[in-house]
């Protein structure tokens, strides 16, 4: 069965500074449960903040890295899934629903991508 790689994007200047409300934390536990159980889950994380991380990057025949955070980007990866299911199709309705657990304020986009190989 082929395995899919969500890679969550939020923008961090607009994640609610109280934090994840208890009902999405009730509703993603409730979720991640039920995924787990159907097989689909095989890792799921979030990320620590941009501001903690550093971009290592080779370009000219160079090494150079940059500490966060990143203000170039609107978008960064604030977590990842790793799936396992039967098609793309089975992989992005389960995105969808992670996506609808949460508050309507929220503004998220998951990219859902095969992994191929290994």
């Amino acid at each position: 069965m082929p395995r899919f790689m969500t890679l969550i994007r939020i923008d961090e200047q607009n994640v609610p500074a109280e934090g994840i409300s208890e009902g999405l934390q009730q509703r993603m536990g409730e979720l991640l449960q039920e995924i787990t159980k159907a097989g689909v889950m095989l890792e799921t994380a979030g990320l620590a903040p941009s501001s903690e991380g550093t971009r290592v990057t080779w370009s000219g025949g160079r090494i150079s890295s940059t500490d966060g955070p990143f203000t170039e980007s609107k978008e960064v990866i604030g977590g990842y899934a790793i799936l396992q299911a039967k098609d793309k199709a089975e992989a992005i309705e389960w995105t969808k629903r992670f996506l609808q657990v949460h508050e309507e304020y929220w503004t998220i986009t998951s990219e859902v991508r095969e992994i191929v190989g290994g």
